[in-house]
């Protein structure tokens, strides 16, 4: 069994994802506080802002690996998120640091359902990505 760039590419999205899937597990968990009352829209928005560029840099970064190996299909199933994610934060509110979540504005009833459903979502694309990839190593190590 030997290692090949698309096996190490495939391992390397592999641990990003399971990073991503924390992410987006703690982003759901931090939505349903703040909709409890549980935490005040300044906390939250301290505890979210700094993880959105970390994870958009994960998720980047082993899509330049599967470019690199050539994986085409494993890049075209991540570059609507990709661009999502530029879309999203091209259209970020005006805010002084990093971040996509303004603590004056977090609260309203549309952008709190929006972000937990965005949660959900990346949750969910998150997680079959884990097994695509877990099967896309799987077969690149099997193959060579």
């Amino acid at each position: 069994m030997a290692f090949n760039f698309p096996a190490v590419s495939y391992i390397i999205a592999l641990i990003s994802d399971a990073f991503l899937i924390f992410f987006s597990i703690f982003h759901v968990i931090a939505f349903d506080e703040l909709k409890t009352d549980y935490k005040n829209p300044i906390d939250q928005c301290n505890s979210l802002n700094p993880l959105v560029l970390p994870e958009y840099a994960l998720h980047f970064i082993f899509n330049l690996f599967f470019l690199f190996a050539q994986e085409w299909f494993s890049l075209m199933l991540n570059v609507p998120l990709i661009g999502y994610h530029i879309w999203r934060y091209m259209n970020r509110p005006v805010m002084s640091g990093p971040g996509l979540y303004d603590p004056t504005s977090i609260m309203n009833a549309d952008t709190l359902s929006t972000c937990q459903r965005e949660g959900w979502i990346k949750l969910a694309v998150y997680l079959l990505s884990f097994f695509y990839y877990l099967y896309g190593m799987i077969y690149s190590l099997i193959s060579t």
